[in-house]
């Protein structure tokens, strides 16, 4: 099976966040898609080792946004690359709280929706929710993120987590061992910040 062909697919980039008890989650999917226009109905696979999914699990509703091309990778790498049951991904950013008492980032998003579950199917590894859509509000005229701009603009690496995560190849350079960010230099600047996790040099594996 050649996985390359899934590259093939479009796909959006976007923030997942949901609250429960308090305590707000976010992440960064690219698995968000609309499924039905009457009722409105959005789909969104979430991975089972991911805190948001525990969260949406619990309290039955969640939040999205669609970033926009010119999503700083400071946020995607927060979202992305780290973990809500740790820190507060939410304190750097602008923030709006939906009707559901969901916090969702404002910047960079081009469109938001609040959706209450109404169904979900486990797939082994991850689980789809199906969400009616409660709330929806378009943010901004920016032009959307695709997954393939991602790559290949922002040159960013998929979370291990995500449903089109694939082993890299070998490439020459430095690998993160947190995010898996490739780094193509034959040696690391002292003073080198991941630009996807903020992690130092230390945490770099020479590929």
């Amino acid at each position: 099976m050649d996985e390359k062909a899934f590259f093939k697919m479009s796909y959006g980039v976007y923030i997942i966040s949901s609250c429960n008890e308090g305590k707000q989650s976010g992440c960064v999917v690219n698995t968000l898609s609309q499924v039905t226009s009457k009722p409105a109905n959005l789909s969104v696979t979430i991975s089972k080792n991911n805190y948001t999914e525990k969260i949406i699990e619990k309290s039955g509703y969640f939040a999205a946004t669609v970033l926009t091309q010119n999503a700083s990778m400071e946020l995607i790498g927060e979202f992305g690359f780290k973990s809500s049951k740790d820190i507060d991904k939410f304190s750097r950013f602008n923030t709006k709280v939906d009707s559901n008492g969901i916090k969702y980032v404002t910047d960079f998003a081009a469109a938001r929706y609040s959706c209450k579950v109404i169904n979900s199917v486990d797939l082994g590894t991850h689980v789809m929710f199906i969400g009616e859509v409660l709330e929806s509000e378009v943010l901004n005229n920016d032009e959307v993120m695709t997954y393939s701009y991602y790559h290949s603009v922002k040159k960013g690496t998929t979370p291990k987590n995500a449903p089109s995560y694939t082993e890299k190849t070998a490439q020459k350079g430095y690998r993160c061992t947190v995010c898996g960010y490739i780094l193509e230099a034959d040696e690391i600047p002292e003073d080198f910040v991941c630009p996807i996790c903020g992690v130092g040099k230390d945490k770099f594996e020479k590929l």
